[in-house]
């Protein structure tokens, strides 16, 4: 019986050279020169630690690392972002969470529009994926169609298509 998955999936390699093209980024803009910024990522933790001086400068090194993951395909919606603290230098500094997987609340909601579109085809919760199994593969179609539609607040990907 055809089946695929629904996942929520981030390529860490993607992710590290968005950072390092951001650090080159920071190093050659003027507004940056001076203060000390840094940007590192723990891949262990899947987080992403910015320090630099101010909020406005944070925010630059935030706009700027979005853009680089979006050219990297890594959808913003994966990045947790935590408040801004004060660090003990006078600095700021911001982490960021890499979401990964698909929570309990979310696979129960993705199920829930599955049902009510009346397709033929029946899920199941697995750890952090939903499975979607149908008779026909333009039933699966037509579901992931849908849920490209919904505006789920993470990004979901769509793999093991199998017939």
């Amino acid at each position: 019986m055809p089946s695929f998955d629904v996942v929520n999936r981030v390529d860490l390699q993607e992710v590290d050279n968005a950072i390092n093209i951001t650090r080159k980024v920071i190093d050659t803009r003027y507004d940056f020169r001076g203060s000390n910024t840094e940007i590192s990522f723990d891949k262990k933790a899947n987080e992403i630690h910015l320090v630099t001086a101010d909020t406005m400068k944070l925010q630059a090194l935030d706009d700027t690392l979005a853009m680089n993951l979006a050219k990297r395909k890594v959808d913003v919606k994966s990045l947790d972002r935590k408040d801004p603290e004060p660090t003990s230098k006078g600095a700021v500094k911001q982490d960021i969470k890499l979401r990964e997987g698909i929570d309990r609340d979310t696979a129960k909601k993705i199920t829930k529009l599955i049902k009510e579109s009346k397709l033929k085809v029946q899920t199941q919760i697995q750890d952090d994926q939903v499975r979607v199994t149908g008779k026909k593969i333009d039933d699966l179609q037509s579901v992931i169609a849908m849920l490209k539609e919904k505006n789920l607040d993470v990004p979901l990907q769509y793999i093991n298509m199998k017939s």
